[in-house]
């Protein structure tokens, strides 16, 4: 009983997560998820952090990559 409780407080865990996988975050700034490989490839993009294989954003670390990335008016 215990370990299907521990599976379920997991899985919970796991849907409130603030970090992103590289798809949901591209979708979260509303660009392609090839361009957000690109510039993590550039070093360009945002900070993320490698789970063994996987690539992670936190969405705190999107919202400042993105503000800092801003376009600012009349700016060509």
């Amino acid at each position: 009983m215990d370990s299907d409780d521990d599976i379920t407080r997991a899985n919970r865990a796991k849907r409130g997560s603030p970090f992103l996988n590289t798809d949901q975050a591209a979708a979260y700034l509303k660009i392609s998820s090839r361009l957000l490989k690109r510039l993590r490839v550039e070093g360009r993009g945002p900070l993320f952090r490698r789970h063994c294989r996987f690539v992670q954003y936190h969405i705190d670390d999107l919202d400042s990559w993105s503000r800092a990335n801003s376009a600012t008016r009349g700016a060509r």
